[in-house]
C-alpha cells in the first residue's frame, strides 16, 4: 500500500491541489482531523479488544470463511491511493465510507451494550468527521463525488429506531459481524489517516 500511495501523491504537486500546500485553512483542517481520526482509530481498537476478549474473536485470517458467507465489505477507499489519484475522489470516498460505518455500527452497540458509551461516541465522531470532509470539500469547490458504498442484507431490529442493522441468522454470524465491521473501520481510518497524512505533506 505505501508505494501505491507515494506515486499519486508527488504527482500532485503539479496540480491545482498544491498551491493549497502553503494555505493555513487547508493545513489547520488536515492537522486537526488528522488528530480526530487518530482519535477515532484509538476508539475503534478498544472496542476491537472488547470483541477479543468477550467472544474471542481476534484474528481475521480465522474468520475469513464465515466473512464470505456474511457478505461484509469494506469501503471502497481506491481513490485516496490509486495512481489516479483524485482530491474530490478520495474525499467524496472518505465521507461516504464513514457515513456507512456509522449506520454499520448500529450492529455493534446492539451486540456490545455495556459499551453503548463509546460506540455512541464512536458514531458521533464519525458522523462528525463526514461533516468535516463535506465542508472542506465545499470550502475548496471541490465537485461531489458518489460512490458505491458498503451495503449489508438487512432486517430492522427493535432499536428503538436506529434504523436497519446487518441481517444476521445467529448469535454467532452477529459477533462475527461485528468483528469484522470494526477491522474494516479500523483499515478504512488507517487508509484515510494516510490520504491526510500524505496531503498535509505536499
Amino acid at each position: 500500500l505505501g508505494a501505491l500511495l507515494w506515486a499519486p501523491w508527488r504527482a500532485l504537486h503539479g496540480a491545482p491541489l498544491a498551491e493549497l500546500s502553503g494555505d493555513q485553512d487547508f493545513q489547520l483542517f488536515l492537522h486537526k482531523n488528522l488528530e480526530f481520526t487518530g482519535k477515532i482509530r484509538a476508539d475503534v481498537a478498544t472496542l476491537q479488544g472488547v470483541v477479543c476478549t468477550t467472544f474471542q474473536l481476534c484474528r481475521k485470517e480465522e474468520l475469513v470463511l464465515v466473512q464470505q458467507d456474511l457478505g461484509i465489505a469494506q469501503a471502497p477507499l481506491e481513490q485516496c491511493h490509486s495512481h489516479a489519484f483524485r482530491t474530490e475522489g478520495c474525499f467524496s470516498q472518505i465521507r461516504d465510507g464513514l457515513r456507512a460505518y456509522h449506520s454499520s455500527l448500529a450492529a455493534v452497540l446492539e451486540l456490545l451494550p455495556g459499551h453503548a458509551g463509546l460506540v455512541e461516541t464512536l458514531q458521533l465522531d464519525a458522523a462528525n468527521l463526514s461533516s468535516n470532509i463535506q465542508q472542506q470539500m465545499e470550502d475548496l469547490g471541490l465537485a461531489t463525488v458518489t460512490y458505491p458504498t458498503v451495503t449489508y442484507p438487512t432486517v430492522t431490529y427493535p432499536t428503538g429506531g436506529r434504523g436497519p442493522l446487518p441481517a444476521f441468522s445467529s448469535r454467532f454470524h452477529h459477533q462475527v459481524g461485528g468483528f469484522f465491521i470494526l477491522a474494516n473501520f479500523q483499515q478504512f481510518l488507517q487508509t484515510a489517516y494516510r490520504a491526510l497524512r500524505h496531503l498535509a505533506h505536499l
